[in-house]
């Protein structure tokens, strides 16, 4: 995500919780991964296959020079024929453990399967992030975890995504400014409106390597 569609979607955030929460969850992952250096594996549930947040992760790693932010995308079903780094299933997760880092996207419930797999990584020592719309189980898997609720309202899992993948390529100075007060409820609506506005920007297709 360029940087002015960026700065565009925290200005019509600006007065809540979300920059603040997305800057956060986003300095916890690059921690993870700057300081155990063993990659990044990026899982989403059987219905969601997080192709936007893979793509601008990507592109964050390569302008911050930090390698260790381009993730894996691991995938419920891998097509017989397609490119290597699509092509990587959910066996990867049985192997994940000490050094790795795993990010989840849940936007609905992740299936048994998968928490079974996310589980035996976080025993096997990899690092567990989570990103999800309100899961009853990832809770307790996840070593960090960021719950934008499916019937908020004002913003959704998709948005966050924008802001977590682009405070994760930014240096810790330029990410320290912002305190995510909460706005007032009066402001909600003239929000809303200009968020809508921006549905379009942030729907744009991802780069071409995914």
């Amino acid at each position: 995500m360029d940087a002015v569609r960026v700065a565009l979607l925290r200005e019509v955030l600006a007065g809540t919780e979300w920059p603040g929460a997305a800057r956060r969850f986003a300095g916890v992952l690059r921690g993870a991964v700057e300081a155990r250096g063993g990659g990044l594996l990026l899982v989403g549930t059987e219905a969601y296959e997080p192709w936007h947040l893979a793509a601008h992760l990507d592109d964050e790693a390569a302008w911050s020079g930090l390698p260790a932010l381009s993730p894996t995308l691991v995938r419920h079903r891998v097509p017989p024929a397609g490119p290597a780094h699509l092509g990587v299933g959910l066996g990867r997760l049985e192997a994940a453990g000490r050094g790795e880092t795993l990010l989840v996207v849940a936007p609905d419930e992740p299936g048994d399967a998968l928490l079974e797999r996310v589980g035996d990584a976080r025993r096997a020592g990899a690092a567990v992030l989570a990103l999800d719309g309100g899961s009853t189980e990832l809770p307790g898997l996840a070593h960090e975890l960021l719950t934008v609720p499916g019937d908020s309202g004002d913003i959704d899992l998709e948005t966050v995504q924008h802001l977590v993948s682009a405070a994760a390529g930014e240096n810790r100075t330029a990410a320290a400014g912002d305190n995510g007060a909460p706005a007032a409820a009066s402001a909600r609506s003239g929000f809303r409106d200009r968020l809508a506005r921006l549905a379009e920007v942030l729907s744009s297709p991802p780069p071409p390597r995914w």
